[in-house]
Order: structure tokens, then C-alpha cells, then sequence
């Protein structure tokens, strides 16, 4: 019996306390010293975020050349989609890292690096293939995002992997990453040359006002693509791009 030095007896009343605290224990457990529960039993609280982070982070480039010349201009929308994505999450880009204006941040609980070459286009693969090889990330985490002249304007395509199409930009990537075309791409569609106009003039041309409306409309489109990419997965972002309404649509 354990009795205390009033007389009262400490095994019975635990025993009542076990049993209103806790109705649907035996009646028979009581809280002394020889029921003690070892803490190799005890189960570990679960975080309130328990989702599983990617070892490593993702990594989001646009595809442009630097300068004040070339802003705005249908070649840099690689650019203007990560812009778009830094000022929706809150990411600062303004670092310079790798040949390119470098950021870190979180889209949801998933870590992000967003990058856009400084090097000019068609050697955009020396700052890419630096950042994937410092921070040894998996092709299947790199989203290479880039203006593609045979989708329609402001169209866009997610696809899991993929040649360059004839983009230098990509194919100065796809050399840096060893011959591997296996990584995520998001194409922005341009439109092509108007009658005989040079191509090389028309990347480099900018936008007229109603494009500059529908474009901005297809980043906010790419913005949702890429937080379903990382938090939801490849397929429910692509079956996304694919049914989202353009400007034209969206307004009737």
C-alpha cells in the first residue's frame, strides 16, 4: 500500500483520477511506481506539415538575353516567365550567381532556385549545366522555360522531355547536360514571322499592346502550371496547361 503522510492512499486515488481522465483503460492500471511506460513506447507527435520534401530543390530557368535592348522582346519571355513566378511568390532574383541573375525561395513547402542566364542565348547551357553540377539536382527537377516560334501566341506546352526544336538556347542546354534531353520543359508560344519578315528580326521584335494583354494573362497561367508541377506533379500541371482558356476565351 502506498500511503502518504496524511494518511491518504495514493494508489487508490491515482487509480480514481486514471479512471475519469481515462475511462477506457483497465481498471487495474494504476499510477504507481511500478507502471511506469518506458518512452520507447511513446509514438512521436506528427509535424503539422508532414508532406515530403524533395531532397534537393527545383530549379526554374528562363531562357533570354541580358541587356536593356532585349527586354520585352518575344525572344525573353523565358525571362518574363520567372519574373512572373519570383514577384507571385515572393522571391528575390537579384543576386548574381553562375552567369545568371540567381534566386532561393519555397513555392508551397517545395525549395526553388530560380535562374536567367546572363551569358546571351545561345550559350545559356554554361550557367544552367554550372547550376545543376554545384548543386548536383536531378534533370527531372529542372524546368528550362523558353519562347518556341511553332506555338501559337501565348500557347502553352508542358512536355516531360524533348529535343531543342532548333532553339539555340536549348540546344546550348541540352550540350551542357552531357547530350540528356530528359528534363522538363515550358514552352511559350510566339507565333511565327508575319509574311516575309526575318525570323531572327521578329524574336527580337517586342510585343504590340493586345499581345502585351494576352501574354501577361498566359504568365498567370504559367504561374498556377508550375506550383501544380511541384506540388501536385508532372500530369495534373500538364492536363492543366492543356485546357487553360487563352484571354479571347477567358473574357467571353
Amino acid at each position: 500500500m502506498n500511503v502518504g503522510c496524511c494518511g491518504v492512499n495514493f494508489g487508490s486515488l491515482s487509480s480514481s483520477i486514471a479512471a475519469l481522465r481515462f475511462p477506457n483503460w483497465p481498471r487495474s492500471l494504476s499510477f504507481s511506481s511500478r507502471t511506469l511506460i518506458p518512452f520507447s513506447s511513446l509514438s512521436t507527435p506528427t509535424p503539422m506539415d508532414s508532406s515530403p520534401r524533395p531532397a534537393k530543390p527545383w530549379l526554374l530557368v528562363g531562357l533570354g538575353n541580358p541587356g536593356k535592348k532585349y527586354n520585352g522582346t518575344r525572344h525573353n519571355v523565358g525571362f518574363e516567365m520567372v519574373d512572373a513566378i519570383a514577384e507571385a511568390e515572393g522571391i528575390s532574383i537579384s543576386s548574381v550567381s553562375f552567369k545568371a541573375l540567381f534566386g532561393k525561395g519555397f513555392i508551397g513547402n517545395v525549395p526553388v532556385m530560380l535562374a536567367k542566364p546572363q551569358t546571351f542565348m545561345n550559350v545559356s547551357g554554361e550557367s544552367v549545366g554550372a547550376i545543376v553540377s554545384y548543386y548536383k539536382i536531378p534533370l527531372k527537377q529542372v524546368l528550362v522555360i523558353f519562347d518556341d516560334l511553332d506555338l501559337p501566341f501565348a500557347k502553352l506546352r508542358l512536355l516531360p522531355k524533348g529535343g531543342h526544336g532548333g532553339h539555340n538556347g536549348m540546344r546550348s542546354v541540352i550540350d551542357h547536360f552531357k547530350g540528356s534531353r530528359d528534363f522538363p520543359r515550358l514552352r511559350i508560344g510566339i507565333g511565327r514571322p508575319p509574311g516575309k519578315m526575318d525570323t531572327a528580326n521578329f524574336v527580337l521584335s517586342p510585343f504590340s499592346k493586345r499581345e502585351r494583354e494576352e501574354l501577361d494573362f498566359t504568365f498567370q497561367n504559367g504561374v498556377e502550371a508550375v506550383r501544380i508541377l511541384l506540388l501536385e506533379g508532372f500530369n495534373k500541371s500538364a492536363s492543366f496547361v492543356n485546357t487553360a482558356k487563352s484571354l479571347e476565351q477567358h473574357s467571353q
